[in-house]
């Protein structure tokens, strides 16, 4: 397979390219054939790329071209929420507050049944919460995703390798030829139901590694709700990429 170079943004000059608030990311292809841009909307990045053939300062004047583009898609995509003290973020499709209580002789986060939102404590310096948080969710993603990939292995007769929890951004889930399922950890932002139907649609790759008619048929013998998920997941799953991004970036 061949490899996609890519090169740190800073070799890209222009006051327009330093005024975008985004981070640009050159790629240099084999495979391609002109110049392109495009705008992730999970990793709010500005990515182009380039030809074998091109340099470095035509990717700059393409950007520079194409700036109201660039900056018109940047302010479509919905304000990034990092995790901070008195933020809301979702919880299993539940809105709940970010408190930070500072270093106590506690868990590292206790959820809180308050009114009229829960509360997610995180203890600990400040400096260190988002982190905190964001592994406390990863490790409820792992949990919840365990039960449910060993639930529906079950009705369909397979069994996981083992399951791993990432910050995916292309995928909500993958399967493995060796049997290795793969999830992001912020299935546990949204509703069960959603997690629930993104852990049946991998198990269902332990038998077809494909989305055939055969495929389809699996997942919905063990999820009968799936059409709906998959609504969900088109409409709202994008938006669970903004819940942690500036603590990821720090």
């Amino acid at each position: 397979m061949r490899k996609t170079r890519r090169f740190a943004s800073p070799t890209l000059k222009g006051n327009d390219i330093d005024d975008l608030g985004a981070p640009v990311e050159v790629r240099r292809h084999p495979g391609a054939r002109r110049l392109t841009l495009r705008v992730s909307r999970t990793r709010r990045t500005v990515i182009v790329t380039l030809p074998v053939q091109c340099d470095l300062d035509e990717a700059g004047s393409f950007i520079t071209r194409n700036i109201e583009w660039v900056r018109a898609r940047l302010d479509s995509l919905p304000d990034p929420v990092p995790f901070l003290d008195g933020v809301f973020i979702p919880l299993r499709g539940e809105a709940h507050r970010v408190v930070f209580t500072g270093p106590q002789q506690r868990a590292p986060v206790e959820r809180r049944a308050t009114t009229p939102y829960p509360e997610l404590c995180v203890a600990g310096r400040a400096e260190h919460a988002p982190r905190r948080l964001k592994d406390w969710l990863a490790k409820e993603a792992h949990r919840a995703l365990d039960e449910r990939v060993r639930f529906h292995g079950k009705r369909l007769g397979v069994t996981a390798k083992r399951i791993a929890v990432r910050d995916q951004t292309s995928r909500w889930g993958s399967c493995s030829t060796t049997g290795v399922l793969s999830f992001s950890w912020r299935l546990i932002l949204a509703p069960p139901e959603i997690l629930d139907y993104v852990a049946a649609h991998e198990v269902a790759h332990l038998k077809e590694m494909n989305h055939g008619p055969r495929f389809w048929a699996l997942v919905a013998k063990t999820m009968p709700g799936l059409d709906e998920a998959k609504r969900w997941l088109q409409i709202y799953g994008m938006d669970l990429h903004r819940y942690g991004a500036a603590a990821d970036e720090a």
